[in-house]
């Protein structure tokens, strides 16, 4: 933005010129833009922790799972 100075008091700044209407529409895409991608970047967090939580589940059925197993591997393992 530059300003337009009055020629009797050179350096002072008496007025400003307006800004294009294009960039009050770049202005306005630019904050859309955001809004829509701060929900995008919402439903990805949620998204991530959603699959962690499914991680720590499969995790947790796999250990019981192997402790299952070797119980009844070792049950199976030893002489009558």
């Amino acid at each position: 933005m530059e300003a337009q100075h009055g020629p009797s008091t050179p350096g002072k700044v008496t007025a400003m010129q307006p800004l294009p209407a294009r960039t009050a529409a770049s202005e306005t895409l630019r904050t859309i833009e955001r809004m829509l991608m701060r929900g995008g970047q919402s439903t990805a967090r949620r998204n991530a922790w959603n699959a962690v939580l499914e991680d720590r589940r499969r995790a947790r059925d796999r250990r019981e799972t192997e402790q299952v197993m070797g119980a009844t591997t070792l049950r199976s393992a030893r002489p009558t």
